[in-house]
């Protein structure tokens, strides 16, 4: 699920309405600045890093990959895909304990369970009513020191938007302890202001059942979800200060805005590992995996000689691909909170949803390239929609559906592999200084 940023939310926003139904899907890359192309573009990658690994080319990934999660450990939490009664497939689903801000995540804390792992946002996005009031109480809002008033925020996804405040809390996930962090809580009772017209681009989500989640643990690349654009002239569709009964564009500092926790958790603050157990053609009831916090600062994150394919990004993820003679600038990615392969390709038939329905199981290839000149080619199969989804399984590494303008390479990617997040800013001997995402498929 992609947090849409500046001049890409709005075709995204269209474009994600048709498509996504009922599925959780993300639609558009992060970048403010990044646009897609077609047709015989280049997409050879400009401005390689003066750190980081050498580059390597010719890397080809299996279609069914073999990486099997690490154990449970400190410095890790458990993902689950699985039939949750908010009834949706490929979801991937971490539980996570708020705390009041200040306390070390140690008072009036509470563990919400069934949060989106989402690595194409950034930060904790919680529905109000997922959190007890016991709790909920605890966190202070964040107002504006001039006024008095209400900050709120916007966040644009795919296949939908989040409006709601901004509070500040402990967060512990596994081991690891985050304190005073900014998150949204979404359809917060506090805010009586209806969300603005430059976020109501797609529907909202406005309770639980809407996002199939209880929130949206948002842990790309990018240490806040706005950043620099958003301190001194901020756009609209982002953060606003709300009276009772109005909203206008606030500038928002960055140790206020939404963040993502990772950057608070010490020795294991320089990004993430999304491990996801392999899986049959046919798919799965239910699929297991862990998240790792930290890369080569623990026996269990190496990614110094792993032999991962290491790819320097954008500020928000972003890489460029090649998929059947369509070049993708900047507009690919690896998104854990998109539910299926997206990208475009007519000569597979969809069904009402834009699922692709082929009579057979097809395989498939797309280039990917960072802008360290690193490229690889991952190899991934398309199978029949309707009967995947028909089959009672809830997890699938080869369902798929049509979308232009982006390569959104979606949890069927991670099944079977090891997929590392590098923090802008921070740096790993295996990768260097982020942003950076890299993976193994053994």
């Amino acid at each position: 699920m992609i947090m849409i940023k500046m001049t890409k939310k709005f075709a995204w926003a269209l474009l994600a309405a048709i498509l996504c139904g009922f599925a959780a899907c993300g639609g558009g890359g992060g970048s403010s600045s990044s646009t897609s192309t077609s047709g015989n573009s280049s997409n050879a990658p400009s401005n390689p890093p003066t750190n980081g690994p050498a580059a390597t080319n010719g890397t080809i990934s299996p279609s069914n990959p073999g990486a099997v999660p690490t154990a449970l450990a400190a410095n890790a939490v458990s993902i689950s895909v699985s039939h949750t009664s908010f009834n949706r497939f490929n979801l991937p689903m971490v539980s996570v304990t708020l705390c009041t801000a200040g306390s070390g995540a140690a008072a009036n804390c509470t563990t919400i369970d069934n949060v989106l792992l989402d690595t194409e946002s950034f930060g904790l996005r919680l529905f109000a009513s997922a959190i007890p009031a016991t709790t909920l109480d605890t966190l202070n809002p964040q107002t504006q020191t001039s006024s008095g008033a209400t900050i709120a925020e916007c966040a644009l996804f795919g296949s939908g938007y989040s409006w709601g405040t901004v509070r500040n809390a402990d967060l512990r996930l596994g081991g690891e302890v985050a304190q005073n962090v900014p998150i949204q809580v979404m359809s917060d009772p506090l805010l009586n202001a209806s969300a603005p017209g430059d976020c109501q681009q797609q529907p909202p989500f406005a309770v639980p059942t809407d996002l199939g989640a209880n929130g949206i643990l948002g842990l790309g690349v990018a240490p806040q979800d706005c950043g620099s654009q958003c301190v001194t002239n901020s756009p609209a569709g982002f953060y606003y200060a709300c009276t009772s009964s109005n909203c206008s564009v606030t500038n928002q500092a960055i140790t206020q805005q939404v963040s993502n926790p990772v950057q608070f958790f010490g020795a294991d603050s320089n990004g993430i590992v999304v491990e996801m157990q392999p899986l049959d053609a046919s798919g799965a009831q239910s699929a297991s995996g862990t998240l790792v916090f930290g890369i080569d600062t623990q026996p269990n994150n190496t990614l110094a000689g792993s032999g991962a394919t290491v790819l320097t990004t954008s500020s928000w993820g972003d890489f460029n691909a090649n998929y059947n003679g369509t070049a993708y600038a900047g507009t690919a990615f690896f998104d854990s909170g998109s539910n299926v392969l997206f990208f475009q390709d007519a000569s597979i038939g969809v069904n009402s949803r834009k699922d692709y329905v082929p009579g057979t199981t097809l395989a498939r290839s797309v280039s990917i390239a960072g802008n360290n000149l690193t490229t690889a080619t991952i190899n991934f199969n398309v199978a029949n929609a309707n009967t995947l989804l028909s089959s009672g399984n809830y997890a699938f590494n080869d369902i798929a559906s049509y979308m232009s303008g982006t390569f959104d390479m979606g949890l069927p990617f991670f099944f079977g592999r090891h997929v590392y997040y590098g923090m802008a800013g921070a740096s790993s001997p295996g990768g260097g200084t982020g942003p950076y995402v890299a993976f193994t498929s053994s």
